[in-house]
């Protein structure tokens, strides 16, 4: 498995491109915003592109999406409980005076315990609402794509519509029973593994806490 990230749009969000070695097969896991560099990402790589893996519905993990389908028709995979937040994303661009392409709705519906795959490559589908009701993250083996879930040294932001923190803390615990060496890889900033964060991170710890509404 080959993984490529580029840092993207005023919100500084990750979007991944994962390709199976074996079989050339990729897919875009939160295409958030400037489109031309991911096509040409995708372009250079000689990968065919395979479908569109969304963690959440937040604008900044969306705004990208309708670029790479004017070049791939390829579906989008997102859980349904964010499709309210998606659906929002011209008016959440709008408040922050940014452009926005609007997509089409997401073709596929993600749930707990899924399994989605690229190539040879099967990824576990787990639901961790908190920082969005339908927040997901896509695991194989040891690495997984963990949205806005957990950073290096943070979680997400629960203080915005329909976050919750009390779910966000069920998510993070379970996120925690994964294996010490799981590299995650965050929706913003720089990977991370679960034992870091699991002896380092305040949020994990108790030395910080979530804020409640």
């Amino acid at each position: 498995m080959k993984v490529d990230v580029r840092t993207v749009g005023a919100f500084q969000e990750n979007t991944y491109f994962v390709v199976d070695e074996t079989t050339n097969r990729a897919v875009l896991i939160d295409p958030g915003a400037e489109p031309e560099m991911l096509v040409a990402m995708v372009r250079e790589s000689g990968a065919v592109l395979e479908a569109i893996w969304l963690t959440h519905g937040h604008i900044d993990h969306i705004g990208g999406i309708a670029g790479v389908q004017r070049e791939w028709t390829v579906p989008v995979h997102m859980h349904p409980a964010d499709q309210p937040l998606f659906a929002r994303g011209a008016s959440q661009a709008a408040m922050y005076g940014l452009p926005f392409d609007p997509p089409n709705d997401p073709d596929v519906a993600l749930a707990d315990g899924d399994r989605v795959s690229v190539g040879s490559l099967e990824f576990d589908v787990i639901h961790t609402p908190g920082h969005s009701p339908g927040h997901v993250v896509f695991r194989h083996g040891n690495t997984v794509f963990g949205g806005d879930l957990l950073f290096a040294g943070s979680i997400g932001r629960t203080d915005l519509p329909l976050s919750d923190p009390a779910r966000m803390e069920e998510s993070l615990a379970r996120i925690c029973e994964l294996d010490d060496a799981s590299v995650v890889h965050p929706g913003h900033g720089p990977r991370t593994t679960i034992g870091h964060e699991r002896a380092t991170n305040g949020f994990l710890t108790g030395a910080a806490r979530i804020v409640k509404r």
